[in-house]
């Protein structure tokens, strides 16, 4: 036999064995080694992050949603006067608020309910009877015909001392805070998937630097460059869905072990996923892999065209 032919078949018989797992080539690619660490790592880092990005993001999307309809569906109205005309003034004005168009039945709140608002403030202790505390009424709005303005001038005119509040000035400022809360977290998300897919095309472009002499070798047997990119997109995106598969459910554990609202306090404001909302987690890997998948792919068919 000559040694052309020999080596010819020498070749062809790489190539078998390589296309056998799978009929993909893919075992041209390092399983393990400092790319195979990088894009794991990676992927599951990332997936990580991406969890409490998006629980917070749908966090502050209830919060802002909460607020917005718990503070839009009601006024307060506070009553200030001194002890021997507080009760007058206060039943004039709960006369004037029940015959207010658009509101509903206006209620007094009593003074166990005004000593928890202020327990924030001044503790649980704190003797409400014994400071000048002014009344509290609280009065649904029922209708769209509610007139703030309108109600608030008859307030000065028929009840002095009793001052509305509809939460406009210091709502608004929360509701706004909230939803940039969740445009930033979506945008965190955004960023942790751009960061994958550059850290996931370093690790490509340095399995395919490291295998340089088995491509040169494939490329003489003929194989096309679309073959031998399919065998590095398989592998990395593999890696990549199975590093963001755990990245996620170690996420997701930390999420569950926080604390719930009435536990912290109300100060982490329900931070984590509710009902269907622990779904959304489960569609991190894929979307890594398909993350995996593109970045691969790009990165593979560029360089080989790059190297001839």
């Amino acid at each position: 036999m000559k040694r052309t032919d020999f080596r010819a078949l020498s070749l062809g018989t790489l190539w078998q064995g390589l296309m056998r797992d799978g009929g993909s080539g893919d075992r041209i690619v390092p399983p393990t080694g400092f790319t195979a660490q990088l894009t794991l790592f990676s992927a599951g880092a990332m997936a990580f992050l991406a969890v409490f990005a998006l629980a917070l993001a749908l966090a502050t999307g209830r919060l802002a949603d909460r607020w917005a309809s718990e503070l839009a569906g009601s006024v307060t109205v506070r009553v200030s006067a001194p002890s021997d005309q507080q009760a007058a003034r206060t039943r004039a004005a709960m006369q004037v608020l029940s015959t207010t168009p658009g509101a509903g039945q206006p209620r007094l709140l009593p003074p166990e309910e005004v000593a928890e608002l202020l327990a924030p403030w001044f503790g649980p202790d704190m003797p409400v009877d014994a400071l000048p505390v002014p009344a509290l009424i609280d009065l649904p709005v029922a209708g769209d015909d509610f007139d703030a303005q309108g109600l608030r001038l008859r307030l000065e005119a028929e009840a002095p001392g009793a001052v509305l509040d509809d939460h406009t000035e210091w709502r608004r400022p929360l509701v706004s805070a909230a939803n940039r809360l969740r445009v930033l977290g979506i945008v965190s998300l955004l960023l942790i998937g751009a960061a994958s897919a550059a850290m996931i095309t370093l690790a490509a472009k340095a399995a395919l630097s490291a295998n340089g002499q088995v491509i040169r070798v494939l490329r003489l047997i003929g194989a096309r460059d679309i073959t031998i990119a399919t065998a590095f997109v398989r592998r990395f995106t593999k890696r990549a869905a199975i590093g963001a598969a755990v990245g996620t459910l170690c996420g997701m554990a930390g999420i569950a072990m926080l604390p719930g609202m009435d536990a912290a306090g109300g100060f982490l404001t329900g931070l984590g996923f509710q009902d269907w909302g622990w779904l959304l987690p489960l569609l991190i890997p894929v979307v890594a892999a398909a993350v995996g998948f593109l970045a691969t792919r790009w990165a593979a068919l560029k360089m080989l065209g790059a190297v001839r």
